[in-house]
């Protein structure tokens, strides 16, 4: 390729994952040319490996010849490098506080309820990780009506920050109210996250980049080898 100029953007990811989502929204919302270089097999990829010898994951975010790592904290590089494009994250500290604050939520409790679903050993293991996901998702319908304040998107007018987050996580949502039954973002009980759901895929950034739900339903089948998705 040559030398590689300090502009020259690349992405290391894998289509499945929510995180790597994070990352190509956030590049579409400040309409930043990238390549993306899919890893198949990340945990044996040398690029993976020399860029991020901590953690060895994705997403990997290369400007130039700097890498940069995790999800929230590519957004927020992302926000503050490039100033196409409406901002991410809130200009008010108090309200960037928030915003940071709710992203590390969707991270630890409800993605990992998500996934603490998908791999439940028996029934009552699985209810318990539904009602606590169900329990996140409450939580989520009240931060949307008080951080969106009436307008269609937790950012306000836009994307923002926190819409990115829970955003990427609708997929795997999807996929389990495949395999559950269970209507997780329902028009009755979350009203506010039902239609935001509809914007945040209808948007220009995020369709182009949205994977197909069946064929998340078919890697699903592959990963967790579990009774839910048999």
């Amino acid at each position: 390729m040559g030398l590689i100029s300090d502009e020259y953007v690349r992405l290391l990811g894998a289509w499945p994952s929510p995180f790597v989502l994070r990352t190509r929204i956030a590049l579409n919302l400040k309409r930043v040319p990238y390549e993306y270089l899919e890893e198949e097999d990340t945990l044996n990829s040398e690029s993976v490996l020399n860029y991020n010898p901590v953690h060895k994951q994705i997403p990997i975010l290369i400007h130039g010849s700097k890498p940069i790592r995790e999800s929230l904290n590519i957004v927020m590089y992302v926000d503050e490098t490039w100033l196409s494009g409406p901002p991410i994250l809130p200009s008010d500290p108090f309200d960037r506080a928030v915003a940071r604050f709710w992203d590390v939520y969707i991270d630890e409790h409800c993605f990992t309820s998500i996934n603490g679903v998908a791999v439940a050993k028996d029934e009552e293991e699985r209810n318990a990780a539904i009602a606590k996901l169900e329990m996140c998702l409450a939580l989520l319908e009240e931060t949307f009506q008080e951080c969106s304040k009436g307008r269609g998107f937790f950012g306000g007018d836009n994307i923002g920050f926190i819409d990115i987050g829970f955003g990427s996580m609708l997929g795997p949502l999807k996929v389990l109210e495949k395999f559950t039954g269970v209507k997780f973002i329902h028009p009755e009980m979350t009203p506010g996250l039902f239609h935001w759901a509809d914007r945040f895929y209808a948007h220009e950034a995020v369709k182009p980049v949205i994977p197909d739900i069946e064929k998340l339903v078919q890697f699903a089948r592959l990963k967790f080898n579990t009774s839910i998705f048999k």
